[in-house]
């Protein structure tokens, strides 16, 4: 019996697989586990069902045409070959294509991006601007063949005139389209100046818009400073490039009937504007010469001397009223006066002398008790007309019956 080594039977295991006919082109239905991504670009991961589980590669060269993000436990069909991976000795598939079952691959990776983009906030209303009123300039990003640039031309030309259209053509679909928009984008916003950008193309299958659903492209609108405006498709046609501009226009046309103003209503305004203006003034103009005229018919402005003999003879009447009033106000005072004096008078110590009284003081203070005298006091007694020095020889106290 012959005896082979590890590696030659690997390598007869791996061609023979490989000269299997039903092994190659093969199409395998299973669940995503264990998916991983490496720095070089090759996907690693495991399709599998409720009884077994199959090993799958998908290198870089294939990896990078993924237009959604593989994740475990999600259905899908790979298709590609099965072989032998000769160091390990373990067969696997190698997947050259991966479909999400169930749904389309562009659908899901445009779920899966908007979502990415959304958290981020790409997509928030805060930062969409203004279109400016009347742009001078406006820079379209599109093919320079098609439909879409003339319609641009012709309607926004038709509205108004004056306006410049910049054309930085780029590819709208297939592989680089991408690239190449967000490189016109950033022309404008970075190296020649325009008002407004207008970004889109025709309408067409998901495929053919796919290019405006890149985040190279998304990435470029949501950060340039200059207004976008995203005219991709039809109306029924949504892309996340009209999730991330400032104004998403339904056709292209409506983009530039939105980018510049139409100068038949531009007129109609300004006439209207005028008209308001000059009724305006008409009014206010019949108004300063109504009250003008009303100034100039015043018997003031007629005969300003009668005015003055008014004033005068009202200044009189002022006068005359306010000294009555200080000759009443002086009157009161005087007759309030007379009456404190009188009551004053009514209770002066020396009235009561007059009357026959007289104050007794020993050394210069009042007695108002015999307690405060004694016998040989020498005491004043102060009368109406002058004063005594008297001498106490006796005292007798008062005797009060009760009744």
């Amino acid at each position: 019996m012959a005896v082979h080594s590890v590696s030659d039977v690997n390598r007869y295991l791996k061609d023979l697989l490989a000269g299997e006919p039903l092994l190659q082109g093969l199409s395998v239905r299973g669940e995503i586990s264990n998916f991983k991504q490496y720095p070089s670009g090759h996907c690693y991961f495991t399709l599998k069902d409720a009884n077994s589980a199959l090993k799958c590669v998908m290198f870089r060269g294939r990896a990078q045409y993924l237009r959604f993000l593989p994740q475990n436990g999600m259905q899908a069909v790979a298709g590609g070959s099965i072989a032998v991976y000769e160091r390990d000795g373990v067969y696997q598939l190698y997947v050259d294509s991966l479909i999400p079952e169930g749904t389309g691959d562009l659908a899901l990776a445009f779920e899966q991006l908007k979502e990415k983009l959304a958290a981020e906030g790409l997509f928030d209303p805060s930062r969409k601007q203004p279109l400016p009123l009347f742009p001078k300039k406006i820079g379209v990003v599109t093919s320079s063949a098609g439909a879409v640039l003339r319609d641009i031309y012709r309607v926004s030309k038709r509205r108004w005139p004056g306006v410049r259209l910049v054309l930085y053509p780029v590819q709208v679909q297939g592989e680089g389209a991408a690239k190449e928009i967000a490189r016109g984008i950033n022309f404008f916003a970075e190296e020649y100046a325009v008002d407004v950008i207008i970004a889109g193309r025709g309408g067409g299958s998901m495929e053919d818009l796919w290019a405006f659903n890149e985040e190279p492209v998304v990435r470029a609108i949501a950060a340039c400073p200059v207004p976008v405006i995203s005219a991709v498709g039809h109306e029924t046609d949504f892309t996340l490039a009209d999730f991330a501009a400032d104004v998403r226009a339904a056709t292209p046309s409506q983009a530039a009937e939105l980018a510049v103003p139409d100068r038949a209503e531009v007129k109609r305004q300004v006439e209207n504007l005028t008209g308001q203006l000059t009724r305006q003034m008409q009014r206010e103009i019949l108004l300063r010469r109504q009250r003008l005229e009303s100034l100039l018919n015043n018997r003031v402005m007629r005969k300003p001397q009668s005015m003055l003999a008014e004033r005068r003879q009202r200044l009189d009447f002022l006068l005359a009223g306010l000294q009555k009033a200080a000759k009443q106000e002086l009157q009161g005072k005087q007759h309030k006066l007379s009456m404190l004096l009188n009551r004053l008078a009514a209770i002066n110590p020396a009235a009561v002398l007059g009357r026959g009284y007289g104050i007794v003081t020993k050394k210069d203070e009042l007695v108002s008790s015999i307690d405060a005298v004694k016998i040989d006091d020498e005491l004043q007694l102060t009368l109406a007309d002058g004063s005594l020095q008297v001498k106490t020889l006796a005292k007798t106290r008062n005797v009060h019956k009760e009744g």
